[in-house]
């Protein structure tokens, strides 16, 4: 397994294929919610998107964003998946961790903020995340807002 961190630019088409069809499957099927996937947040030329690929499937992704895209002024880490195949392994906590770093990479000293579903808040706690505010309905389903401090 390897991760790559990359820009839109630098994706090859069986890569961005399959991380869309991963984004797809847990998204859209897994979770029955039908909504715009394909939000040109992907071409920003600030956004980086992790990729974990077993052979040549993507098992686990994520984005990261620049601030103003999402929340304003600060980076965002969005689209965090893993496969169905891939569950299990402790990879989410693995893509959260390689998703800070990027922003932290990019945007030291800032704040990090998520749109996280309310059902994973906890494990967004465990790795650091502060909730911020009241609990919102996105794409019918809830979601809270968190933020990683900087410091």
């Amino acid at each position: 397994m390897q991760w790559h961190v990359v820009k839109f630019s630098e994706l090859d088409t069986l890569t961005l294929y399959n991380l869309l069809q991963l984004r797809v499957d847990v998204f859209v099927v897994e979770q029955n919610c039908p909504y715009p996937e394909l939000d040109d947040r992907d071409l920003d030329l600030n956004t980086r998107h992790i990729i974990l690929k077993k052979g040549d499937k993507v098992i686990a992704y994520a984005r990261v964003l620049a601030p103003g895209l999402i929340f304003e002024n600060f980076p965002a880490i969005g689209r965090l998946c893993v496969s169905q195949t891939a569950r299990r392994l402790g990879l989410g906590k693995v893509l959260v961790e390689k998703s800070i770093s990027v922003v932290k990479e990019f945007w030291p000293e800032t704040d990090i903020y998520i749109s996280a579903q309310c059902y994973l808040e906890q494990f967004y706690q465990q790795l650091g995340f502060n909730t911020a505010g009241e609990s919102y309905l996105e794409d019918d389903i809830p979601h809270i807002t968190m933020i990683l401090p900087s410091n």
